[in-house]
């Protein structure tokens, strides 16, 4: 099935237990009042705004500017015999998610406004062809941020080494 929205979905699997991976997220995580005044002091330890649980989490990678495809990693850490899995979902933050969708449907509306209505056909490709390239844009912003968080959520775990 082919999915409209940037979405990426990983399976990890460590020989460390759940507590020796959520101890280190919670070290790498700072917790985020997004309603408060943001602020101006950085730890270089931070890695990841978010939350950290028991058993689950939701982080983003630490930045200086807004980004509008910076992934949410939504995680979920199971227990096995000899370590545990870690299951990571990266999806566009609600916001920009929003944004996508609403201009999408309104290139769509303007496409065929200018199909049907209008009888102005170049103006409605030119309209359906924004909407696309918007969505292809998104996507390969999206695929570029998502690599990026995995290599510092990987190097984290010591799953792969520095570069």
């Amino acid at each position: 099935m082919v999915k409209y929205l940037p979405h990426h979905t990983e399976v990890l699997v460590s020989s460390m237990t759940c507590e020796e991976v959520i101890t280190r997220l919670y070290h790498v995580t700072q917790e985020v009042d997004y309603l408060s005044h943001p602020s101006s002091q950085s730890d270089n330890e931070q890695l990841f705004n978010g939350k950290v649980e028991e058993t689950t989490f939701r982080l983003s990678k630490v930045v200086t500017r807004a980004d509008s495809f910076l992934p949410l990693i939504k995680g979920n850490i199971e227990p096995t015999r000899t370590g545990c899995i870690i299951f990571l979902d990266y999806s566009l933050f609600p916001g920009s998610a929003f944004f996508m969708i609403f201009w999408s449907v309104i290139t769509l509306a303007m496409g065929i406004f200018f199909f049907f209505a209008a009888g102005q056909p170049v103006f409605g490709i030119v309209s359906l062809a924004v909407g696309v390239g918007n969505v292809l844009f998104a996507w390969s912003h999206f695929k570029r941020k998502v690599k990026q968080s995995q290599q510092i959520f990987h190097e984290m775990l010591s799953l792969q080494k520095n570069r």
